[in-house]
């Protein structure tokens, strides 16, 4: 990252005599990270602001600070990894958040009506940029690196296959994709098992660039909501949707998978998770990030497909997106100098905020990535171990 103004200026060492100070030193100490230290993932710090506003609002306080130039760090990742392996994050509960985490608790934010907004927010910032941050088939979920792809291009093919082998799917099948981003699951799918494919989306940008990278094939891209699909599919597959569902909906959600699917069909939900229920969504990514997004607990799904859906197989393939991250960054890096112009130096630092910490959450383990295979009724014999799909 280019050095800026604030990286030259002095310190703020006085301030870290602080009552603030001392206490926000004793805790990253826990972590073993330090206050203006040399080591990597050791904070800079820049403004003596930064204390307070971590301390008042969380990891928003942190955040913002951060896209406002009051502090860096080298690498941003393993300051997050270090942090959250150290779960510094359950020794601070501001007063200030208590608003947030009951709006959360309380409120539907995931309406029909809301739902749009995510879609309007970030995936319809410009499909440029996504062009430039991904795959080259626009993959914008966890890539599948643990059969031995090299590169991001392998992994998120070997993820589409594997998804692809765990839907069985079979020439002249019929398959839905709840929220389909791109297309790239689909336009995988109709040309190397024959399908033929329905995907919606919130996202004017990704229905219409998906439409064009699927052009001849038998695809079909429809911009709206999950809740009024109402026809039966051979499989169905959702793949880094359900994190936008939220909670009052997941039983709706899982209502409409069921009506949708045949009796003997088969249902891949793919989700972001994490590992403990009563934890309100990250208020720096519900305002920047994701808005409305909830991530949901393997009790929480469990709960909404209850009488409804069979677990056939669970894998967890989380710590992958840690290097799918990883590579997402240095793709931005990479590609920033033609955007930055249009986007800006406090959009640069919040993106590289969002994926860097992203990473080490995923690296500390702190959040998790299931892919859950449902069927209706249970399959006849049973399904294949998910041990196995590395094979």
């Amino acid at each position: 990252m280019a050095t800026t103004d604030l990286e030259a200026a002095q310190p703020a060492h006085e301030a870290t005599g602080s009552g603030a100070w001392r206490f926000v030193a004793q805790l990253l100490a826990r972590a073993d990270v330090e206050l203006n230290g040399t080591r990597p993932w050791d904070m800079r710090i820049h403004d003596p602001q930064v204390a307070e506003r971590a301390l008042a609002l969380g990891n928003l306080g942190l955040g913002e600070a951060y896209m406002d130039g009051q502090w860096d760090c080298e690498q941003l990742d393993e300051f997050f990894a270090h942090v959250l392996r150290g779960h510094l994050d359950d020794q601070i509960d501001p007063a200030r958040l208590v608003f947030h985490a009951l709006k959360a608790r309380l409120m539907n934010r995931q309406t029909a009506r809301r739902a749009w907004q995510v879609g309007q927010q970030h995936y319809d910032i410009g499909n440029a940029f996504y062009e430039a941050m991904l795959d080259k088939r626009m993959t914008y979920t966890c890539g599948y690196w643990s059969g031995g792809a090299r590169t991001l291009d392998e992994a998120q093919e070997a993820k589409l296959d594997l998804l692809c082998r765990k839907l069985g799917l079979k020439p002249g099948m019929r398959l839905l994709d709840i929220g389909c981003g791109w297309g790239s699951l689909m336009k995988y799918a109709t040309e190397n098992y024959g399908v033929s494919c329905v995907g919606v989306t919130i996202s004017k940008e990704q229905a219409t660039l998906g439409a064009e990278r699927c052009a001849g094939l038998p695809v079909e891209f429809r911009l709206q909501d999950y809740r009024l699909l109402d026809e039966q599919f051979d499989r169905i597959a959702s793949v880094g949707m359900f994190e936008h569902v939220g909670s009052r909906n997941y039983r709706t959600y899982m209502e409409v998978a069921h009506r949708c699917l045949v009796d003997d069909g088969i249902f891949v939900l793919y989700t972001i998770g994490k590992n403990r229920r009563g934890t309100t969504p990250d208020p720096w990514v519900d305002k920047y990030i994701f808005p409305n997004g909830e991530l949901p607990t393997i009790g929480e799904v469990a709960d909404a497909s209850g009488g409804l859906f069979v677990v056939e197989d669970l894998h967890n393939i989380g710590a992958d997106y840690d290097r799918t991250l990883m590579a997402w960054h240095a793709n931005f890096e990479a590609a920033w100098p033609r955007f930055e112009a249009e986007l800006g130096h406090r959009f640069y630092r919040m993106w590289r905020y969002y994926l860097l910490s992203c990473a080490g959450a995923f690296r500390a383990r702190d959040i998790q990535l299931w892919q859950f295979v449902l069927s209706k009724n249970g399959l006849l014999g049973g399904y294949r171990q998910s041990q196995e799909w590395s094979l």
